[in-house]
C-alpha cells in the first residue's frame, strides 16, 4: 500500500508515517527514489502504536513491543503494570473528583476553613512530588 493510500485510510498526515519510519515503529518497502510503500498490515500496525499511545507508552516503549515485521510482541508483564499504573491514576481522578464536587457546594465560609479542600490540596501536592520523583528516577 503506497503512503497516500495509507494517509487517506489511517488519516494520519505523511508526516507522521515518515516521523514513525524514523523511529523504527513501521518499516517502509520501497527503494530509494520510489514513493513510500508499506506492508499491508500497516493499518493494524498504526492501530497498535495509536492504542499504545492511549495507554500511555511512548514511542520508544511501543517500538519494543513491535517486531522487525511490525507485529506486536509485548511483554505481558509490562501490560499489567501499565494497566496497575492506569487503575491508580483513575483512583487518584476518581478521589479529586469527589473533592472538587465537595468543594464547590461545601457551606463553610472559605475553602480554607474546609477539611475535605485542605484534604485535597494536601493529596494534590503528594501527588506532585511523587511524579516529580518518578520523572527524576526515569531520566537516570
Amino acid at each position: 500500500m503506497d503512503i497516500r493510500e495509507v494517509t487517506r485510510r489511517s488519516g494520519l498526515p505523511a508526516s507522521t508515517l515518515r516521523f514513525y519510519e524514523e523511529k523504527g515503529l513501521v518499516l517502509a518497502l520501497n527503494q530509494p527514489g520510489e514513493r513510500r510503500r508499506f506492508a499491508a498490515n500497516i493499518l493494524d500496525q498504526l492501530a497498535l502504536i495509536s492504542l499504545g499511545q492511549s495507554a500511555g507508552f511512548s514511542l520508544d516503549e511501543i517500538r519494543t513491543m513491535l517486531t522487525g515485521k511490525g507485529e506486536p510482541n509485548i511483554d505481558r508483564q509490562i501490560l499489567a503494570a501499565k494497566a496497575d499504573e492506569i487503575d491508580a491514576t483513575i483512583r487518584r481522578l476518581r478521589a479529586m473528583s469527589r473533592g472538587l464536587r465537595h468543594a464547590a457546594i461545601c457551606p463553610a465560609p472559605s475553602h480554607a476553613e474546609c477539611p475535605t479542600f485542605q484534604r485535597l490540596l494536601n493529596e494534590a501536592a503528594a501527588s506532585a512530588h511523587t511524579d516529580r520523583t518518578r520523572s527524576r528516577k526515569r531520566r537516570l
